[in-house]
């Protein structure tokens, strides 16, 4: 049970349990060793005293040499294997907590990355788990490990003498009572001081991303300003969080310092009064130069390790978050898209109300509707990207939220609005569709997509790096290449939300006429809002407000003159708008 809850309160893995739990002896074996340093000094003086009262012999010279040569040797062994506990490990600890973290985030639902800020996510993946990486190293296995040693030392002085040990060691409680004390204040001003810091990633992070916007509305100044204030911000609440905590270390650190004075003024009286001898005072003296010493780095380190609190919550978030699960198995009856009764809300804001309609294995259906009702989120759903609130989703009348995300989207093939390309080759972009493809394979898909033709016009071809989220290629160039992506996937159920949205009408053409081809006898989900693009559908659903509106062939919902007939009519008026 404390396992689990030291686990928790630090973040740790398993095996960071178990690295925590060796640089905690090692450095209880380290601090002993050094007060069996303290030890051999005072049989040397112990014995120098005596030849100058007693005229008793030095000890053996050799003896006091080999003593010394051992105290080395076992000082360096210790000493090293108490860096391997405390750092070497910790280091495999960093970085298996970033993969595991990672590891958690691919699994989570997406509805979780909608409500989260993705610079607050990457503070935490990298500054939380930066600032953890510290206390693992350098706070718990020294802290735990001088609570201990520290433990084991006082029980030999109270052995020894009481009253000394009492004037030694009093201060030690007091100032990690005091430094307990300010650990609400410590964890309030850590946790300003992180909002302050994803506030400034924020802003960089979004000054980044629209940077064309600034200039072209020519608020490069006012935006900068807004940014300053920001990092003006952090700097103050950064500066009044540490100021505070080093009152309390400094105040912790002299109250902890006044048992010297308290022992020395104790010893004398002690003396004076014939109740003990110089040696013993002489004896408590050189331990309290070494007993300290821990609680020296110590009292500043157990300040770190009340702030790392809310970055070891925060990593703690991201564990304790759900994952979607389920079956490792998905063995369909074919690929038809069941819809029955699906109700789905982000938060507490319902979207989709009693949604139910079909999308049968080697059709086309279209989800249309004004923007706002639903399409979207259909789409995604149908692919467990989310998970719906109410209902079913059956494919192959197996209920997807029984099989795992994983499994399941080997197959999808999926075309969304935004395209998302990675900062590498054209042929690299394509072939994250099939694991393994040709070369072949991924220029066939490219030209029924019509991505060749502008591929060849870059200066190395399909080995041309396109920059990051393909900067250096235009919209309608992106988009062809996630189609070329999902056509090369060749999976049964493929689903493309606004694919053609950034094409003109030429390649438009061209693609619709490639998809027509490629995709016979798969479950195809098309969302588009220009009614031209899905004239060709087997089957149109239409929604409106979440829910379904009507339904049916292209020709049935136009006789209709319903919704459907009302876009089409909207969309042919502004196609003949002009300038005058």
């Amino acid at each position: 049970m404390f396992s689990k809850k030291f686990q928790r309160k630090y973040a740790l893995t398993d095996q960071g349990v178990k690295n925590t739990k060796k640089g905690v002896f090692w450095t209880v074996i380290v601090n002993l060793i050094v007060m069996g340093g303290v030890s051999i000094l005072y049989w040397m003086m112990s014995g120098f005293i005596g030849t100058l009262t007693d005229a008793a012999p030095l000890p053996g010279a050799a003896l006091a040499i080999g003593l010394v040569i051992l105290f080395v040797l076992l000082s360096f062994a210790t000493h090293l294997q108490q860096y391997k506990a405390t750092y070497g490990l910790v280091y495999n600890e960093v970085k298996t907590t970033r993969i595991s973290l990672a590891e958690r985030l691919r699994k989570l639902p997406l509805g979780y990355f909608g409500k989260r800020d993705l610079a607050d996510l990457t503070e935490t993946l990298m500054g939380d788990v930066n600032r953890m990486e510290h206390v693992w190293s350098h706070v718990l296995g020294y802290l735990y490990g001088s609570y201990i040693s520290t433990a084991v030392i006082a029980v030999c002085l109270l052995v020894y003498d009481w009253r000394l040990a009492i004037a030694c060691l009093w201060g030690v409680p007091v100032a990690f009572g005091l430094l307990f004390g300010s650990r609400k204040f410590a964890a309030r001003s850590a946790e300003r001081t992180k909002e302050a810091a994803v506030r400034v990633s924020d802003g960089i992070q979004e000054a980044l991303e629209n940077i064309r916007e600034i200039r072209a509305t020519n608020r490069e100044d006012r935006y900068l300003e807004g940014l300053d204030r920001k990092i003006d911000e952090h700097e103050r609440i950064m500066i009044r969080g540490e100021l505070g905590t080093g009152v309390f270390v400094n105040a912790a650190s002299v109250i902890m310092r006044l048992g010297v004075a308290t022992t020395i003024l104790v010893g004398a009286n002690l003396i004076l009064s014939g109740r003990i001898d110089f040696m013993l005072l002489f004896l408590f003296l050189l331990v309290i130069t070494r007993v300290y010493a821990p609680f020296d780095q110590s009292l500043a380190l157990i300040a770190e390790m009340f702030v790392s609190q809310v970055s070891a919550d925060r990593i703690n978030e991201i564990y304790e978050t759900p994952v979607a699960e389920g079956a490792e198995v998905f063995e369909p009856k074919g690929h038809d898209i069941v819809f029955q009764h699906v109700g789905f809300a982000y938060d507490e804001k319902e979207v989709l109300h009693d949604v139910s309609f079909t999308a049968k294995e080697g059709e086309v259906t279209a989800l249309v509707g004004p923007s706002g009702s639903g399409k979207s989120t259909c789409a995604r759903l149908a692919a467990r990207l989310w998970d719906i609130s109410k209902g079913t989703i059956q494919v192959g009348g197996v209920d997807i939220s029984t099989v795992d995300p994983e499994v399941l989207l080997r197959d999808y093939a999926m075309v969304f609005q935004d395209v998302v390309l990675f900062d590498d080759t054209v042929m690299e972009n394509i072939r994250l569709g099939k694991h393994g493809a040709t070369d072949e394979e991924v220029r066939a898909a490219a030209k029924a997509a019509n991505c060749d033709e502008f591929v060849q016009r870059l200066p190395k071809g399909y080995d041309t790096p396109i920059g990051e989220n393909g900067a250096k290629l235009s919209g309608g160039e992106r988009q062809r290449i996630s189609i070329a992506r999902a056509l090369l996937k060749d999976a049964p159920i493929v689903l493309l939300d606004e694919a053609t949205a950034s094409l003109d009408v030429e390649n438009e053409t061209k693609v619709q006429g490639a998809l027509s081809r490629l995709l016979a006898g798969k479950t195809v989900l098309v969302i588009a809002h220009r009614m031209r693009t899905v004239e060709a559908a087997d089957k149109i659903v239409v929604l409106s407000d979440g829910r379904v509106a009507e339904e049916g062939a292209p020709s049935e919902l136009m006789a209709k003159g319903g919704l459907y007939h009302h876009m089409v009519e909207l969309q042919r008026q502004s196609a003949q708008w002009h300038l005058e």
